[in-house]
């Protein structure tokens, strides 16, 4: 509902990836042993969407929701005989990092039955508050934890703590069982607290810790306006990221990453670039200014832009050269071929050194299905070709400009199919002296 959307709240998309795809990614990145998801009975696409990235992950219905506590109490019936440490996450806090995870699990290694994430906003407002004893000869960012006070509750001492609770907690396997099914509902809204198992545990003179967390790490996504907040903290770090590993951005706040972008060493990217899903370059591509890919892959030595446009299953061979408002999909273009300017390549295949000319397009689909066009090595296409699939353009071959292809053209022959030129003498003057005679009788007339 604070989204105002049909979709659940974790579906959204922060860099070309679902909120709650980045939390499991982090999981599976933290080496989890086991991942299950808890939904309401109405989330079935958020199973859905848990299990392409995590195929065996495991589902629990909470029906009806009552509360974080008995979130878990619903996932602990899954979970059969595992007895290992179980880590609590929100699908909502997308920029989570696999290191945050292990955090909390040096926590557990130093004994703590409950281990909490803290953090220190700039503006507390309500979150609840962490009641540790910190000691200033403490460095490690590890604090024991005596309880987990909700700002309602909170008194005014209490709440000028500025330490506050992150959410996230992992919990020993041999008390989680015990400690989680003694939560109870006898609070104002009926509901079973995930935060009562610290004063459980403190009670039965168990150990509890609190691990120190950047804020933005377990940032939460309750609005669109902090999921726009949310992808702008991704992009910087994303942009950091590249630029340490040997990227060269021209104008770094210009470029938009997604989650999985990969791009090699000495690779240049222009001003106003967007990376989409699924995007591989090599070492030393450079990416001229406002281009677009997604789904694509670039070898060594690629040259791509400006303004082109590269969409899924474009496989850019290396030292190929793409040009301005070039636009290619689902098409194998080979070592050295150059494709400059106005050209769409559909569903093709483009062999090394081929050179496209200008206005050059696949005709790939037939209203029924996308059919393959077969460009050979060190082909010549002519400007405004018009090649209709299924055809194959042999080895060396040549293509007269304007020519529209429907039938194979052999290894080194020429394909045309313009008609023969005539000239008529004379034509321009008389053309222009009728034009100049109706000009004048229409003012006439007015």
């Amino acid at each position: 509902t604070r989204m105002k959307s049909s979709r659940s709240k974790v579906l959204h998309e922060l860099a070309g990836l679902s909120l709650v795809g980045h939390v499991v990614r982090a999981v599976a990145q933290a080496g989890a042993a086991k991942t299950l998801v808890v939904v309401s009975k109405e989330g079935d696409a958020v199973v859905e969407e848990v299990r392409r990235h995590c195929a065996d992950a495991q589902a629990a219905i909470q029906d009806p929701p009552l509360g974080t506590g008995h979130a878990v109490q619903a996932a602990l019936a899954e979970l059969g005989d595992f007895d290992g440490d179980v880590v609590v996450l929100f699908g909502d806090t997308p920029l989570i990092r696999p290191e945050n995870i292990s955090e909390l699990m040096r926590g557990r290694a130093k004994g703590a039955a409950v281990v909490v994430t803290g953090f220190y906003p700039d503006d507390a407002l309500a979150y609840g508050r962490l009641i540790t004893d910190k000691k200033p000869n403490m460095d490690d960012g590890i604090y024991p934890l005596r309880a987990i006070v909700e700002f309602k509750d909170a008194n005014e001492s209490e709440r000028a703590i500025g330490f506050c609770n992150g959410g996230m907690m992992a919990i020993a396997g041999e008390h989680v069982r015990t400690l989680v099914e003694a939560v109870k509902d006898d609070n104002a809204k009926n509901e079973f607290y995930l935060t009562d198992v610290v004063e459980i545990a403190v009670e039965n003179g168990l150990s509890c810790s609190a691990v120190e967390t950047p804020p933005d790490d377990v940032m939460g996504i309750n609005a669109r306006t902090e999921l726009a907040a949310a992808e702008a903290i991704f992009q910087i770090r994303k942009r950091q990221q590249m630029m340490e590993e040997g990227v060269t951005l021209s104008d770094p706040d210009t470029v938009h990453f997604s989650y999985d972008t990969e791009l090699g060493q000495d690779v240049t990217v222009g001003q106003h670039v967007v990376f989409g899903p699924g995007v591989k370059v090599s070492n030393n591509v450079t990416i001229k200014p406002f281009t677009h890919l997604e789904g694509a892959t670039l070898a060594t030595g690629a040259q791509v832009g400006p303004y082109a446009r590269l969409r899924p299953g474009a496989n850019i061979g290396e030292g190929a050269k793409i040009g301005n408002f070039v636009e290619i999909k689902n098409t194998d273009l080979g070592a050295g071929a150059k494709v400059s300017h106005l050209t769409y390549l559909g569903d093709a295949n483009v062999g090394a050194n081929a050179n496209i000319g200008a206005g050059t397009i696949t005709c790939n689909y037939d209203g029924f299905n996308k059919n393959i066009t077969d460009i050979g090595e060190e082909a010549f296409i002519g400007s405004n070709t018009a090649l209709v699939a299924p055809v194959t353009i042999g080895k060396g071959a040549n293509i007269g400009a304007g020519s529209t292809i429907g039938k194979d053209v052999p290894d080194d022959a020429m394909g045309v199919t313009r008609a023969d030129q005539r000239n008529i003498e004379g034509w321009a003057p008389r053309y222009r002296k009728k034009k100049q005679r109706e000009k004048e009788e229409n003012k006439k007339k007015k």
